[in-house]
């Protein structure tokens, strides 16, 4: 089983993501991670999602995605070529003499403080899902207390976009 990431380009409707979700609810696929916001022309949405499938189940998703009144376009993307970024929000202890040891370790991946209090720190890191997973493992030894996660948001690389896909795009 393989990760795919789909960039789907929707109209800006209610409803529009329950009846994507249901799509995959009634197909009996998991959804790992979904992004949706406007684009540059607020009648558009775009939603990120990534699932985990073999080509067949990714090809039955995106022909019945195509289906939908809502949806405008539907592209893979590949990992290879596109730009893929994560955002996680961890909460950590933070003792006194902790708290330098953790500066350092956000200073070296490039994050940023958000939130300090008597017995924690908030780390803001945008990036990839190895640089984030490696982040959560270096923090667990100070006592995780929260973690979130935006889920992945993707561009392809390049000129292309998915606009050059759809010339129906208004």
């Amino acid at each position: 089983m393989d990760r795919h990431i789909i960039s789907v380009l929707v109209k800006n409707s209610a409803g529009v993501l329950s009846r994507v979700a249901g799509l995959f609810t009634r197909r009996g696929f998991n959804i790992e991670s979904l992004t949706v916001g406007s684009t540059e022309n607020p009648e558009f949405s775009r939603m990120t999602i990534t699932m985990v499938g073999d080509n067949g189940n990714l090809e039955q998703i995106k022909n019945q995605l195509n289906k939908l009144y809502d949806v405008v376009k539907v592209v893979e993307l590949k990992a290879d070529n596109s730009v893929i970024r994560e955002l996680v929000l961890i909460k950590v202890n933070a003792t006194d003499a902790e708290r330098g040891a953790i500066n350092e370790v956000a200073k070296i991946f490039r994050c940023k403080i958000v939130d300090i209090s008597e017995d924690t720190l908030t780390i803001e890191l945008t990036g990839d899902e190895s640089k984030i997973s490696a982040l959560i493992k270096l923090m667990e030894k100070y006592g995780i207390r929260e973690i979130v996660r935006t889920g992945i948001v993707a561009l392809e690389r390049g000129e292309n976009d998915i606009q050059s896909y759809e010339e129906a795009w208004v």
